[in-house]
């Protein structure tokens, strides 16, 4: 989902990761988000209230006891009109104030005071994240129904190494997104495979596909924002894994293979976003192959079409597969719903602009065996949910449509049909 004209009021407190509010208020503000930022007075020792009012775009609150903002009962205000309030960076200090009910400053009073969304982030030297007193009261708010984002571990500003490092804007951001989605995936566990394979001739050269997996690793986010357990099974990327989210890497066709096969039992949605490729060597050198003058034949064989061979024997089992084409990828799109037994495919031209491999964007069809569905450029994270809405509609059906019976199946029900009728009856 996206955060089009969704209202985030960010709490920034006085730890030295304050200075990443920059790029974290740019961050909600590219995805669309509409920011209103309040600082607390030590918050003000590390970045100025100007820097983040000229990117947010928005007057920063600063005080409980400001004669302008609270004429109009500006704590009030902000609190009704956040649909989340982020604290981030929360300082053990604020963390405190949150988990008992204080109410001395302008942050910790709209806290109080707000029913949006808390989503909270410590940031501190190691030793007091660690403290039993700073756990107890994150496990006190995470009772209470707070998001609590766990720091990373790294050197610190104290010179330091642990936990206590304030996660990057992204992760921030996508905290935000869960936290404003809808749980309609809740107790699926979703089985997504993502990227390219490497088939290898030699220990140095393989053959591979432009695949960057990120059509994947978008359904896997949004998957596991709407609630879900995910498992994403992934090729060769440069991806950063995803927090939240098992991530199983491999290299070939057959290590993605073998890794769905001992996976797939616990899934109840497949989506197999993966670009497996098609065809192997069908020997591989030990050593590097020396160039040979004038070229050289290249046999190759064809590898396990994952998605067409998945377990069916759970029957409430969702199974999507993708369709990267070019010509004709709807017609050809049907074709594989068929064959390969799918509830839902997505097709795309590969060739259309702003759609394929290594973009932001895609331009897709859905067909499921209800009907067509033509979506227009999105970017990968809302094509990922419209993906799910997908599933999610086929999941609440009163029966899960039965899957295409393929062509060679229809054909032997009829010769058993026609053979049947032939036998003759004693009278």
């Amino acid at each position: 989902m996206n955060l089009h004209d969704r209202s985030v009021v960010l709490g920034v407190t006085g730890g030295i990761a304050a200075y990443k509010s920059a790029e974290l208020v740019r961050a909600l503000r590219q995805k669309g988000a509409r920011v209103r930022v309040v600082m607390t007075r030590a918050a003000q020792q590390f970045i100025t209230p100007l820097t983040l009012q000229t990117l947010s775009g928005q007057p920063v609150s600063t005080d409980l006891w400001d004669l302008t903002q609270e004429s109009q009962i500006g704590h009030i205000d902000l609190a009704d009109s956040a649909e989340v309030l982020l604290v981030a960076p929360a300082t053990a200090n604020m963390i405190a104030k949150l988990a008992n009910g204080l109410a001395d400053d302008l942050l910790s009073t709209i806290a109080l005071a707000t029913r949006a969304r808390l989503v909270v982030a410590p940031a501190m030297n190691v030793h007091m994240y660690e403290s039993p007193v700073l756990q107890e009261n994150v496990e006190r708010l995470r009772r209470r129904g707070a998001r609590i984002v766990a720091p990373d571990s790294g050197s610190l500003a104290c010179g330091y190494e642990g936990l206590g490092r304030l996660p990057d804007p992204d992760v921030l951001v996508e905290e935000v997104r869960a936290a404003l989605a809808t749980q309609d995936m809740a107790g699926e566990t979703v089985l997504v495979t993502a990227g390219p394979t490497r088939e290898y001739l030699d220990p140095v050269r393989f053959l591979s596909n432009r695949s960057s997996g990120k059509m994947g690793f978008s359904v896997a986010r949004a998957a596991a924002r709407r609630g879900a357990r995910v498992v994403l099974v992934t090729g060769p990327t440069a991806l950063a894994e995803p927090r939240g989210i098992e991530v199983v890497r491999v290299e070939t066709a057959a290590e993605m293979a073998r890794a769905v096969d001992t996976r797939v039992a616990a899934a109840s949605v497949v989506v197999a976003a993966a670009a497996v490729a098609d065809y192997r060597p069908k020997r591989r050198a030990d050593e590097k192959a020396a160039k040979v003058k004038g070229g050289t034949a290249l046999p190759l064989e064809t590898t396990r079409d994952i998605v067409a061979t998945i377990d069916r024997s759970r029957p409430d089992r969702i199974v999507v597969g993708f369709a990267a084409e070019t010509g004709d990828p709807v017609e050809k799109a049907r074709g594989k719903l068929e064959r390969k037994r799918l509830d839902l495919i997505v097709a795309n031209d590969v060739t259309a602009a702003g759609a394929g491999f290594d973009v932001e964007t895609n331009v897709v069809t859905l067909i499921d065996a209800s009907g067509v569905v033509s979506l227009p450029l999105l970017d990968k994270d809302d094509v990922a949910d419209a993906i799910l809405d997908r599933v999610v509609a086929l999941r609440a059906a009163p029966t899960k449509p039965a899957r295409a019976a393929s062509r060679p199946a229809r054909a032997a029900s009829r010769r058993r049909t026609k053979a049947r009728s032939n036998v003759r009856r004693p009278r």
